[in-house]
């Protein structure tokens, strides 16, 4: 058996918001930041590189339905109301994605300088879901 350090985990590999308006989703995601689409199935969802990482948009009504019979067996889920994710951004680079942003017509909602002295900012995507950029120091990360 292994033990507790060869099992850590590596990282968090992909994260999920969620979404009504699949098409916005991935107008603003795409479009305004950037992301490169990997792939959408109808209205269920569409999934973005981010990084490392994937960003998974999905649509609760569709996710909240069980697999078809023969198809992958990934079990309803879903949720309703604003989620959170935080966009690792690299000190030099936060001011030009906030000017990027307002550019764009996105409202800042609020810049926070945090007690390890990292900066970070908020942003709300279409469907509400509250998104931050941050500094890796925000976690003692770089």
């Amino acid at each position: 058996m292994a033990d507790d350090q060869s099992m850590a985990f590596e990282g968090v590999l992909e994260t999920a918001l969620y979404v009504d308006d699949l098409d916005r989703a991935e107008a603003f995601y795409g479009s305004v930041l950037g992301l490169e689409k990997i792939s959408r199935a109808g209205a269920r969802h569409v999934f973005f590189r981010c990084g490392p990482g994937v960003l998974l948009i999905f649509n609760p009504a569709e996710t909240v339905k069980p697999p078809p019979p023969g198809g992958l067996q990934v079990p309803p889920h879903g949720t309703h109301g604003p989620g959170h994710m935080c966009f690792r951004v690299s000190t030099g680079h936060l001011d030009a994605w906030e000017e990027k942003l307002k550019a764009a017509g996105v409202a800042i909602e609020s810049n926070v300088h945090w007690p390890s002295g990292a900066r970070s900012f908020y942003f709300r995507d279409p469907a509400g879901n509250s998104l931050e950029c941050a500094e890796a120091r925000l976690w003692n990360l770089d």
